[in-house]
Parts: C-alpha cells; sequence; structure tokens
C-alpha cells in the first residue's frame, strides 16, 4: 500500500497514476469552501444591492427635504438635517466600494481556485506530474 503524498505502485514496480494524499486534501478542502464562497459571494451581492436602493432613497430624501425647505414660508432649517444625510448617503458608498473590492477579491480568488483545481485534474487524468513533484 502507498504511502499518503506518494504514487501507488503497480505490482511490476511500475508508477501507477493516481491522486496523492495531498491532491485529495486539497481537492477535498477547495470542495468544502465552495459552499461557503459561493454564499458569501451572494450575501455581498445582496448587501450591495441594498445599498444601491438606500443610497437612492437618501437621494430622495434629501432632495425633497430641500424642495419642502423651499416651499416653506416659514424658514425651517433643514440644511443639517440634509448634512446628516449626505454625509450618511457618503458613508453608504464607501461601504458599498469596499463590498465591492471585496467581492471582486473573493471573484477573483474563486476563478484562481477553479483553475487550480482543473490543471491539477488534468495532470491527475494525464498522469503527467510537475518536475519535483512527490508522486513521481
Amino acid at each position: 500500500m502507498a504511502r499518503a503524498g506518494s504514487a501507488a505502485v503497480s505490482g511490476a514496480g511500475t508508477p501507477v497514476a493516481g491522486p496523492t494524499g495531498r491532491d485529495l486534501f486539497a481537492e477535498g478542502l477547495l470542495e468544502f469552501l465552495r459552499p461557503a464562497v459561493q454564499q458569501l459571494d451572494s450575501h455581498v451581492h445582496a448587501v450591495r444591492e441594498s445599498q444601491v436602493e438606500l443610497r437612492e432613497q437618501i437621494d430622495n430624501l434629501a432632495t425633497e427635504l430641500c424642495r419642502i425647505n423651499e416651499d416653506q414660508k416659514v424658514a425651517l432649517d433643514l440644511d443639517p438635517y440634509v448634512k446628516k444625510l449626505l454625509n450618511a448617503r457618503r458613508r453608504v458608498v464607501l461601504v458599498n466600494n469596499i463590498l465591492q473590492n471585496a467581492q471582486e477579491r473573493l471573484r477573483r480568488l474563486n476563478h484562481s481556485v477553479a483553475k487550480e483545481t482543473a490543471r491539477r485534474r488534468a495532470m491527475l487524468d494525464s498522469g503527467v506530474y510537475p518536475p519535483g513533484s512527490p508522486s513521481k
């Protein structure tokens, strides 16, 4: 029986192409993490959508407050509230940008993982191992 991390050997003493323990562990880990990464990505997407909606609502409210302020006969000082709304909008935009950057990094990581998994599967299927591989 072959040790984990080494290639299996046939009865004639020739190496048999097969996944190593390390490759199996890496593939298992990737399959274990994939649902969590996809769920995180969908949640980030949902948060980004809600933040865009919130930003639009803040813009509408700020516009409405300015309109009310202009229409009032009695001088109401709504400027501090408009400024607070605009400050809140700025923070929403900032958080949205952070989420967008995180989602992009997550997408690139997911793409890299899928690419590496495909490369390893192709190597295992073809029986070709890179130089210095413990499977030689």
